[in-house]
């Protein structure tokens, strides 16, 4: 009888495991392939949508900035991590000193922390963006 059930449990434990790695979802992109898309608001700056919705919740993009770009002051009501991918960008915010960031460089903003960044590479920066709950920005008043 334990056999029977012990096999009942661990067929119930395999048989969720089963289904759950077959409701996850998988992507793969070669840099080459990202459909990078005009910002709106910041003519300098490209995105992307990795993952995610950013409309109802949590989301990565790829953004790529030509040199000299500045994403001026702003905040969001999600928290925001940055980590570059290339080229060297100013980070700004609230409360830390202006830092230059390299291929690797992170950082991470609280919800509605006010920071800009700034792409000082020669050729250009990549970076990744992750919100984690629904995207909107406000932005901040000019000369902080």
């Amino acid at each position: 009888m334990i056999k029977v059930l012990f096999a009942a449990a661990l067929g119930g434990l395999c048989g969720g495991v089963a289904l759950a790695q077959s409701s996850m979802t998988g992507a793969v992109k070669p840099f080459a392939s990202v459909p990078f898309a005009p910002d709106p608001d910041v003519a300098c700056l490209g995105s992307a949508l990795e993952t995610g919705n950013p409309l109802t919740g949590p989301s990565t993009v790829i953004l790529k900035a030509s040199a000299g770009c500045v994403v001026p002051w702003h905040s969001h009501t999600a928290q925001e991590q940055l980590i570059v991918v290339a080229g060297e960008v100013m980070a700004e915010m609230t409360g830390h000193p202006p830092t230059l960031l390299g291929p690797g460089g992170f950082a991470m903003m609280a919800g509605r922390m006010a920071h800009q960044f700034t792409c000082q590479g020669r050729d250009g920066c990549v970076m990744f963006v992750t919100f984690d709950r629904a995207y909107d920005i406000t932005w901040e008043k000019a000369g902080r």
